[in-house]
Parts: C-alpha cells; structure tokens; sequence
C-alpha cells in the first residue's frame, strides 16, 4: 500500500510518500480501507518530536480516519467488508478496560492512532474491532474523517470531565480550531451560552453558524472584559482553554465562583503563571483532559447523523499533498479541518 512517512524528526519536509507492507489482519481486529483521514495538531508536534517520544520508524501519523471495512478478523462479528466506518482513535489494554468504568482514555496504556502506533495517512489501517463505528450517512468520507478526535475531546472536556449544565455559561477558546468548533456544538446541545473567541471575521462567522452566541474578537477586544460585560460580572462556569500561556492565565479571570476551567491543550505556550489564592478563595477547579472515552463515539455518530454536529471541513488534498496540509496547520491558515485523500 502507499502511505506517507517519516523516517526522522523533523519539519515538514521529513514526509515521504512511499509503498509499505499492507498490514495484517488480527482474530479481534478489522482492516479498513482509508477514503479519508483529518489533520490536527497533533500531527504537526508527533512529526516534530519532543523528549520522550520514541516511535518506531518510519511512523504513519493521523488519528481521524474514515473508510470502508477491507477485511475482518475471525472473531469479530457485527462487521462486513465493505462497511462505510468511522474510528475511534483512541486504544487502550483490554484487561484495564474492566476497572476504569468506560474511562479508556485515562487508561495507563491509552494511546492513539497516528501517535503511538501508526496511523492514517495511508491507504490501510488495521484498528480493533471495538474502535470501528458506522460513519454517518448524510456524511461524506471527508466530513465524517473530521469528527472523532475533537468531537470525542470536546465531549470529554464538557460531558465527562467539566459537566457542564443546561443554562450554564462556557467560554470556548480558539473558535477556528477544531476542539474550538466542536466545544460550541457540544455545549449548545447540552442547553449552554456560549462565548467564544478568534482572531478573524471569518472564524467568528463560521463559530456563530455553529451556534455560539456571543462573539470576541480577541485581536480587538479585551476577552475578560468582555466576558464579565456579557455575563453582568458574574463570570462563565466552563472555560474550554487549549491555548495556554497568557490565554489561559486570562482565562481563570473569567471564571465565577466555583467555576471550572478545562484544559485538553497548549498550543502556544505550556507553560503559565497561576495564583493559587484566586483558586481557593473563589472554589475554582483546573481539569485536565485527554481526548474522551470511546464510547462518546455513539453520541456524536448519533448527533451528527441527525445535524446537531456538524464537521467543519476547510479542503480536501490528496495523499501525496501532505506536505502543503501540514503547513497550512503551521500557518493556521485553514478554517476547520484539511483532510487527505488517499
């Protein structure tokens, strides 16, 4: 099969489209024929590399993959070859599955396509039969490839981890991003205000057609001020945060009392200063999250299936293309997904 690798660390032009050995098919495992596999950022830090990482190479990226099934393992059932799925990019060791109550994500062994194991960018991908879901049907490939990673993030982030309630305010960072425009869906099917921020007209645009209700453009504005107008000085009780340094510092003022501030991210900075008196003096909690549990998956199948989530997807590129893909990410210069084309 073809697939794009890379054999070192490096910038984008460490990726090569090349022939590899198509990879086998286990007792519980199904092979899937790739129409279509989205970009993120995470992408971009895996290809760079950073201290600790160690991938055997040559290494595959991409974690959100949309096909159809290429064959099935002796064990598995429910599934047949030509299937039109979507994955759950996240894996985790069957025998700790039993004891974490659906929480895979905060298994030891959790890792993801593309990242720990290989992923995506090629024609075939052998996945356990427990991460292949049913793609939506009013979906294209392309559009249902944008959905599992930041709509099962930002599940994790406001269902699961947050608990964001009907009625709430949530501020959502970074609109044009992917976790961003999921966040806004997400939370306004769970009854939230939403605040959200971005550096254009256009991401804005896009974000308030997704259903945000209140729109900062943060190049403009002061967010924090703006969030305490908004909110008459009460604050949000979720911010969404995947920036960090200033941005997140800024977005603990946001919070009102008792508020959470749920991070899955840092984008720009990892690094940040926090005074510890305005966490207990206001009762606020910081939440860390990985991506979310597996069976989110069944929701945001469902959702999307019936229009509450939409996949935002800027273009498609063919395989080969990779390398323009990863920098239009580079240059944020993209509005929702890129996705490749095998």
């Amino acid at each position: 099969m073809r697939a794009v690798v890379f054999h070192e660390h490096g910038s984008r032009d460490v990726l090569r489209l090349e022939e590899v050995p198509d990879p086998a098919v286990g007792a519980r495992e199904v092979r899937v024929r790739v129409r279509a596999c989205a970009l993120n950022r995470l992408d971009l830090f895996v290809r760079q590399g950073w201290k600790g990482l160690n991938l055997p190479l040559p290494h595959i990226l991409g974690a959100d993959v949309a096909g159809e099934v290429d064959a099935v393992g002796s064990e598995v059932v429910g599934i047949s070859k030509g299937d039109p799925v979507i994955l759950g990019p996240g894996l985790a060791d069957e025998r700790e599955l039993a004891t974490l109550e659906g929480e895979d994500n905060r298994a030891p062994s959790y890792r993801l396509l593309g990242e720990h194991v290989p992923g995506g960018y090629a024609e075939l991908l052998t996945v356990p039969a427990k991460n292949v879901f049913r793609k939506p049907m009013n979906l294209s490939f392309e559009e249902a490839a944008c959905l599992p990673l930041v709509f099962t993030t930002a599940w994790g982030m406001l269902v699961e981890r947050a608990q964001l309630r009907a009625g709430e305010w949530v501020l959502v960072q970074a609109a044009g991003s992917g976790v961003g425009s999921a966040a806004i869906q997400v939370a306004k099917h769970l009854g939230a205000k939403v605040i959200t921020t971005a550096s254009t007209k256009a991401k804005l645009e896009r974000a308030a057609s997704l259903g945000a209700d209140h729109l900062i453009n943060y190049r403009e504005e002061d967010f924090v001020a703006k969030v305490k107008e908004l909110t008459k000085r009460q604050g949000v009780g979720v911010v969404v945060e995947h920036v960090g340094g200033e941005t997140f510092e800024k977005s603990l003022l946001t919070l009102e009392i008792g508020g959470r501030l749920v991070t899955c991210g840092a984008s720009a900075q990892p690094m940040v200063t926090v005074d510890i008196r305005r966490l207990f003096v206001r009762h606020l909690s910081i939440i860390g999250n990985t991506m979310g549990s597996l069976a989110a998956m069944i929701p945001i199948v469902e959702n999307a299936e019936r229009g509450a989530f939409r996949p935002v997807l800027d273009r498609a590129l063919p395989l080969a293309d990779a390398k323009l893909a990863h920098e239009l990410l580079e240059s944020r210069g993209q509005i929702g997904k890129v996705v490749l084309v095998p």
